[in-house]
């Protein structure tokens, strides 16, 4: 007898990134298509410490179940590290602990969408987000962006037009697109929320990976002077970017009515984050490493999406246009075809694969109306040696 699998498989289909992956055990292949930090960045000795801290401290609370919600002297700690962000009025009981900011975006799927429910996102957005609010029978709405974020002119528009259950955004070196959204746009954001009694949900794991001048505030930072605004915000965050995605340590901050309801959800599906992650990256925040540990990230981070950029106008020239990225991981990119050089991401990729280097097609990263023009390029986990190595490989396929 085959298996009947849930209708709601039938929204969502195989990561294009995930496929993309299968062809990357060619020896010497160069990559920059993954979304994920460099292991070289990872404060090992620090995470070491913290770990005996946490097992000699309190070896109870690091190795027992726990609280659903989360270890409290970790919400005590984010609440810290928030305020240091910031957001001085959130408090421990104003967060629960996700495992990695991924399961607060699932768990707001679970609480928020019934199947034919509109959500707002960009286009191109997080492309896993996409998957998981598909999965809960979303019917998503493409809002267009430009290098300073979702253009908030359009959104409203869709606001006014759609009703959305909820509006979801990366305003900080976005995923894919490296985006930054504008204070300007920021405080127009929160204002709609409130015109149009929307929810927004931010989700931020990248805000603090900047290579300048810190970017603006956040959604829930500035919601303080924006009456009526925080009700209406749900704020995601992570150490997977800056600390370690192994510890699988996120955290959602909401109005109380959708932690309960995500909080109760969440012991459906896994009980608690572990305990000893949590303890792990108490021990760590308590211990004041992360400013260092953030000013060495920024740098080397810096010095390569630099890297990148120069290489990528040195050897492709005029057949790809871009914005040099302000922050993040990213460097999204669109092919002009200018020269007759190739126009198309995917075909872009499969040559590119032929001359050993790796990078994502940026049509999946879109809900709607897809640019098959577009490409994301990852400059995390190669040096500056690779990335210029890599770049002069594209040229050749372009």
């Amino acid at each position: 007898m085959p298996i009947q699998f849930a209708s709601r498989l039938n929204n969502v289909e195989t990561s294009a990134i995930r496929e993309l992956f299968k062809l990357l055990g060619k020896p010497g292949i160069i990559s920059f298509a993954g979304g994920f930090p460099d292991s070289a960045m990872f404060d090992v000795e620090g995470i070491k410490a913290a770990v005996n801290t946490a097992l000699t401290e309190e070896p109870g609370g690091a190795l027992q179940y726990g609280a659903t919600e989360g270890y409290n002297p970790l919400r005590e700690q984010l609440a810290s590290f928030m305020a240091s962000k910031g957001c001085q009025d959130v408090t421990p009981e104003g967060l629960i602990v996700t495992t990695g900011s991924q399961q607060a975006l699932d768990l707001l799927g679970k609480t928020l969408i019934s199947p034919g429910d509109k959500v707002i996102v960009e286009g191109p957005t997080f492309l896993a987000t996409i998957q998981c609010f598909r999965l809960y029978g979303a019917e998503l709405i493409s809002a267009p962006i430009d290098e300073h974020g979702v253009k908030t002119d359009e959104l409203e528009q869709l606001i006014a037009q759609h009703k959305p259950k909820f509006v979801y955004l990366i305003p900080t070196f976005g995923n894919p697109s490296g985006a930054m959204l504008s204070l300007e746009r920021r405080q127009q954001v929160l204002q709609m929320a409130v015109k149009h009694q929307t929810l927004i949900v931010e989700d931020d794991p990248y805000g603090d990976l900047y290579f300048g001048a810190p970017p603006p505030p956040s959604l829930l930072a500035l919601s303080a002077s924006v009456p009526g605004s925080r009700e209406l915000l749900a704020h995601c965050g992570s150490l997977s970017k800056v600390l370690s995605p192994g510890l699988r340590v996120g955290w959602m901050i909401a109005p109380a009515a959708l932690l309960a309801n995500a909080t109760m959800c969440k012991q459906f599906s896994d009980a608690h984050t572990s305990t000893f992650a949590q303890a792990t990256a108490t021990q760590y925040l308590k211990a004041g490493r992360m400013p260092a540990t953030l000013a060495h990230v920024r740098k080397v981070y810096a010095e390569r999406a630099l890297a990148m950029g120069k290489a990528l106008k040195r050897e492709l020239g005029d057949a790809i246009e871009f914005a040099q990225p302000q922050g993040g991981l990213f460097v999204w990119a669109r092919l002009t075809g200018q020269g007759g050089k190739v126009k198309d991401g995917a075909e872009f990729a499969k040559r590119a694969i032929e001359k050993g280097v790796a990078f994502v097609p940026g049509a999946p990263f879109f809900c709607a109306n897809p640019d098959n023009a577009t490409l994301r390029l990852s400059f995390a986990t190669a040096d500056v040696a690779k990335i210029e190595e890599g770049m002069g490989r594209l040229g050749q396929a372009i």
